[in-house]
């Protein structure tokens, strides 16, 4: 035996074909660079730290251990905590969704929604309707069961009705189309009045279901969006919310409003994954929104996040090369920018960092052909000044290297 062999047995692991399709999130790589001294990070997703109730969580942890501690500390329920089911579907109710408690299934983050979600409905070789683009998290989810990803062409205002209409021809059999209505990531847009209307339509005409996730609708900053998909159609919506981005990410709390028909399988497979989510987080959480605590913590967030969405907006108009195509978010974290011709904003993100500033590149977000000149930018976790210091930044180093490129162009 050689030396080489004798350092690098041969495994004796033998990896399911599944965990091929399993890749590592580039957001969450880039964050590791975003570690380095000096780097002011436009890349992560993550909700300021300045909005989380610590106070009120403080208080909420101490009453639930003085008044429930052995139940907090328990095994629980893998449908949820009861009253928090409750409070959820009271919620959804005043938004004009026909929703039970019997109907909410609390989840480990709205990311375990989505894995759920995917066990349940995919197949190998399935179809499965994605906008384009559209969330990292959810193609991350899905992919391990092994679907054929087919994207929905999408402009401003979302995935275009005719392409879900279209779906039995172009994809037949297609299991769910996933679509994030409010703000979403990565582009920050939101589905207006009259496109939900024929979305839910076409996929009713279709026989599509859909897969509405809503992590941000809370965070809007002039006007609450429209109401839900899953309002106008009950039994053809699976819709999935998340406690993430109005109180803590840490908590990791979501959870997936099913049809009564689905609900069971879904409970199933959550039963599987880890029995159920922490009950003492559940208990936490209730105590603290229980007697209307969002109401009153929620604008907060909002009147925070209008401001950098501000102080964004003017940077990019102040920095950002001619050409750059971007519009400012009405809500949610994130601007979605399109860089002039002959940038790579995936080439580029060495050099911004080097400069001291980063961001998503946009191509990641795309199940098929990927636009290079995409960036996702987050606006949420820097001040004013520091989004004003890390977008002027980022404005050099796209100068510079268009100056670079017209001077290679020039005989």
């Amino acid at each position: 035996m050689n030396d080489t062999m004798k350092n690098h047995p041969a495994s004796v692991w033998a990896l399911a074909q599944r965990a091929a399709r399993m890749n590592p999130s580039i957001i969450r790589e880039i964050l590791k660079v975003t570690e380095q001294p000096g780097v002011l990070s436009l890349a992560g997703g993550l909700p300021s730290p300045e909005t989380f109730p610590i106070e009120a969580m403080r208080e909420a942890t101490a009453k639930v251990l003085a008044d429930t501690p052995k139940e907090a500390l328990q095994y629980a329920a893998s449908e949820g905590f009861g009253p928090l089911r409750e409070w959820v579907a009271g919620a959804l109710a005043r938004q004009g969704q026909q929703v039970t408690a019997g109907q909410v299934l609390i989840t480990t983050g709205s990311q375990q929604g989505l894995d759920l979600v995917g066990k349940v409905l995919v197949d190998a070789g399935a179809p499965v309707a994605v906008e384009t683009p559209t969330y990292l998290g959810a193609l991350q989810a899905f992919a391990p069961y092994e679907p054929i990803f087919k994207s929905l062409a999408s402009d401003s205002s979302g995935p275009l009705a005719e392409a879900i209409e279209q779906l039995p021809h172009d994809a037949p059999g297609t299991r769910f189309a996933y679509v994030l209505p409010n703000f979403q990531n990565p582009t920050g847009r939101v589905i207006p009045e009259a496109r939900r209307q024929a979305i839910v339509a076409a996929a009713q005409a279709a026989r599509v279901p859909l897969v509405e996730d809503n992590p941000y609708g809370d965070l809007w900053f002039d006007e609450a969006p429209p109401a839900p998909l899953a309002a106008r159609w009950p039994e053809g919506v699976i819709y999935l919310g998340s406690f993430s981005k109005v109180l803590a990410p840490g908590l990791r709390l979501g959870y997936v409003v099913a049809p009564p028909e689905l609900y069971p399988k879904l409970l199933q497979a959550k039963q599987a994954a880890d029995l159920h989510t922490p009950g003492f987080n559940q208990r936490v959480v209730h105590q603290v929104i229980k007697d209307g605590f969002l109401d009153q913590h929620v604008p907060t967030i909002r009147a925070r996040y209008k401001a950098q969405r501000d102080a964004m907006a003017q940077a990019l108009a102040r920095h950002l090369p001619q050409g750059s195509e971007y519009a400012a978010p009405q809500g949610g974290m994130f601007f979605w920018v399109r860089l002039p011709e002959g940038c790579h904003a995936m080439a580029l993100l060495e050099q911004a960092v080097a400069a001291g500033v980063a961001y998503v590149p946009g191509e990641a977000f795309f199940a098929h052909a990927p636009d290079v000149r995409t960036m996702r930018l987050s606006f949420v976790t820097l001040s004013p000044q520091d989004i004003e210091t890390a977008v002027s930044a980022l404005g050099r180093v796209l100068k510079r290297h268009l100056n670079e490129e017209l001077e290679e162009a020039t005989p």
